[in-house]
């Protein structure tokens, strides 16, 4: 009795220190990310993160919701500065000046050398590269991607004599239709001017023409004349046209005040499309922007970065991790749960993103309106630039008259 006893504990000793070994094997990493556009996001995220553990027991994955893009950038960067920092995190793809300044993160051109690596650093849409790419390297890789689209009510423009499949073509079409649009109890459009102004006023600069910095990110075009003309015709959809409430829009409320009926146009993310598909209990449509000396958007949403402080194995689990959420099989996957654009041409040719864009056209519009994209404002010190200018939007919806110099 007393050897079968012995026996047992040192099988229990043996299997203890296996499991031990094992657990000690694995390389484990942090991940924070961002939801930007509300809905049960996080749900796929952990979904795509449990099966790629599945695939990969020797890699353990804490991924971190970490709030909106500025609370993933400031989560990872405490972090950083406390000593425990995460592996990788997908944050704003213009948060890429901040962290190079900050020499938080390591490129994708210093990790990977074969062949197949950089094929596969070619495999994204270029629209969606710009942001990630400086100095001869690339920075980060495409996830929740986006640009602006317009979502508008078909019911409400039969109701106002207007065709519902012709939404506004240009500026002038969309003042004209607005009238048409605006009552008592709804608004012909509405574009958001908390959370990202200066991501709206980035579509309306390059509608006119022009851009909001170089692409080096060390100088801004806020001064030029065409950009500012970009902000009057903003202000004048409320103060001159009266198509569009005076003040500020609250980015977080405006798929409600669509989805209810308070407006019958609204700007916003086609991150929102899949939950506006949902909710609708009316007919709508997904639009390119309006063009006036041409069409126009910035890029948006979020990418993978890698952190600097990580040793080799984290470094090679994070990029399998990443090529595998990036895979054309989850951008799909990712695309069809939320609306944010698939990434590459191969996830638009998998069978299901294939039948899905057959089956619901406005899928591919945001896709599509990558042809006449712009990378969104990236600077150095990118956090006090934008902060200036998004003031300074929200001061200028608010008074009487825009000044010739921002």
């Amino acid at each position: 009795m007393l050897n079968i006893l012995k026996k047992a504990a040192l099988v229990s000793v043996l299997a203890a220190s296996f499991l031990s070994s094992a657990n000690a094997q694995k390389t484990e990493l942090t991940m924070y990310y961002p939801v930007s556009v509300g809905g049960p996001l996080t749900k796929i995220v952990d979904s795509m993160v449990e099966e790629f553990e599945k695939k990969n027991p020797d890699i353990d994955v804490n991924a971190i919701y970490a709030g909106n893009y500025n609370d993933a950038r400031i989560k990872s960067l405490a972090a950083l500065k406390a000593g425990k920092p995460a592996q990788l995190a997908v944050m704003f793809s213009i948060d890429t000046y901040d962290l190079i300044e900050q020499n938080a993160i390591v490129s994708f051109s210093d990790i990977l050398k074969s062949e197949e690596d950089k094929k596969w650093l070619n495999s994204f849409y270029p629209a969606l590269m710009e942001n990630g790419t400086t100095l001869g390297k690339v920075w980060a890789i495409p996830f929740q991607r986006s640009t602006i689209v317009m979502y508008y009510n078909k019911d409400a423009f039969k109701k106002a004599g207007l065709d519902p499949e012709k939404p506004p073509k240009n500026w002038d079409e969309m003042v004209s239709m607005g009238k048409k649009l605006t009552n008592d109890e709804q608004w012909g459009v509405m574009i958001p001017s908390t959370g990202y102004p200066y991501w709206m006023f980035g579509a309306l600069a390059k509608q006119n023409g022009e851009v909001l910095m170089n692409g080096d990110g060390t100088k801004t075009y806020f001064d030029n004349p065409k950009v500012v003309d970009a902000l009057q015709y903003w202000k004048d959809l409320s103060h001159k046209y009266n198509v569009m409430p005076q003040g500020t829009i609250e980015w977080g409320t405006l798929r409600k005040n669509f989805l209810s009926g308070k407006t019958a146009m609204m700007w916003h993310s086609t991150g929102n499309l899949t939950a506006v598909k949902k909710n609708a209990t009316f007919d709508f449509g997904v639009a390119m922007l309006p063009a006036n000396e041409m069409r126009g958007t910035p890029t948006g949403g979020g990418n993978f970065y890698i952190f600097k402080k990580t040793t080799p194995k984290q470094r090679e689990a994070s990029i399998k991790l990443i090529k595998f959420m990036t895979s054309p099989e989850n951008s799909a996957k990712w695309s069809i749960g939320t609306g944010y654009i698939g990434i590459s041409q191969a996830s638009y040719d998998t069978p299901a993103l294939k039948k899905y864009v057959e089956e619901f056209p406005p899928a591919k519009v945001a896709r599509d309106q990558l042809k006449y994209a712009t990378a969104e404002l990236s600077t150095y010190q990118t956090g006090r630039v934008r902060k200036i200018l998004d003031d300074t939007i929200q001061a200028v919806l608010l008074i009487k008259k825009v000044q010739k110099k921002l």
